[in-house]
């Protein structure tokens, strides 16, 4: 079911076009979503404030009502070369707050100043930090938006090569598993999706990369050889060019015999759960995401 349009919702989608950088404005960019993020204001009470993670910059969320014992890593979206904690405060926030569970939102380094493999090793630092603190990866869930989404997915795959324990579970929102850009709904859906475009993709994609190959695991996790993975839920929208990131990440998790819930919804946008406070169905993604977190790490 379409989700009804109203005049904020336009407005906001309004702005977000206004990211569809080129690699000389990133400044910019990142400046125009700072100060948009900076005017969502979360009216709900809540608990943020700056942390120091293995000597990562992060911000921790804490809803008024949370197991001390639980916990989420969330890795932000931005296309690997924006956002940070305080762009994907107000959407952690809700998420933190279904899950009962404390947030750790990392600001991992950005491309192309700090090409792969930053942003991976902070995000491998981070949860070994977050294993410190909690002591228990069985309360431990990873997470993920968008570019985010493909990092904690490739934080998944590194720990199978790790001496750390797989956290509980994990949930990304629209993932980006393919940095090739060659799954058939980048072409397919390129002129439906108000958010994303080809050039935004690319650009992201060989700011992050580098000189690494592009089909390389850690970069594009739809390549990666799954031998272990967590429970996983991947929620991704029919309206999306990334949506068959998604759907082949799926296939592929669950041919190597590993337990993941793909959930298409349908008529919404990249990363639609932005828009909670406006449509029903962002509500209900994110309500969706804590009630698996919960099940998980009870």
């Amino acid at each position: 079911m379409k989700a009804t349009v109203n005049i904020k919702l336009v407005m906001f989608l309004a702005n977000l076009g206004k990211y569809r950088h080129k690699k000389k404005d990133l400044r910019a960019d990142r400046l125009r979503f700072e100060r948009f993020a900076a005017s969502r204001i979360i009216r709900e009470k809540c608990i943020y404030k700056p942390i120091s993670s293995n000597g990562i910059e992060a911000e921790l969320i804490i809803p008024p009502e949370h197991d001390p014992n639980r916990a989420i890593l969330y890795l932000h979206g931005g296309g690997y070369v924006m956002g940070s904690p305080r762009t994907h405060r107000s959407l952690v926030w809700r998420i933190a707050n279904q899950a009962k569970a404390r947030a750790f939102v990392i600001a991992y380094r950005l491309a192309p100043e700090n090409p792969f493999p930053a942003a991976l090793n902070d995000a491998i630092d981070s949860y070994r930090w977050c294993i410190e603190q909690n002591r228990d990866a069985s309360k431990i869930a990873v997470m993920g938006d968008s570019a985010g989404g493909g990092l904690a997915l490739a934080l998944l795959l590194k720990l199978q090569e790790s001496d750390l324990p797989l956290p509980v579970c994990a949930a990304v929102i629209s993932p980006w598993t393919d940095l090739t850009c060659s799954s058939p709904s980048v072409e397919v859906m390129a002129a439906e999706d108000p958010i994303l475009n080809r050039e935004k993709l690319q650009i992201g994609a060989r700011c992050y990369a580098g000189e690494t190959d592009l089909k390389f695991p850690y970069l594009s996790p739809l390549f990666g050889n799954f031998k272990k993975l967590p429970p996983l839920l991947i929620q991704v929208g029919t309206e999306e060019m990334l949506l068959d990131d998604s759907r082949r990440f799926a296939r592929r998790a669950r041919e190597a015999g590993h337990p993941v819930e793909l959930e298409v919804w349908e008529g919404m946008i990249h990363v639609w759960h932005y828009l909670a406070r406006y449509i029903p169905e962002g509500k209900q993604a994110i309500e969706r995401i804590g009630q698996f977190v919960s099940k998980h790490s009870a």
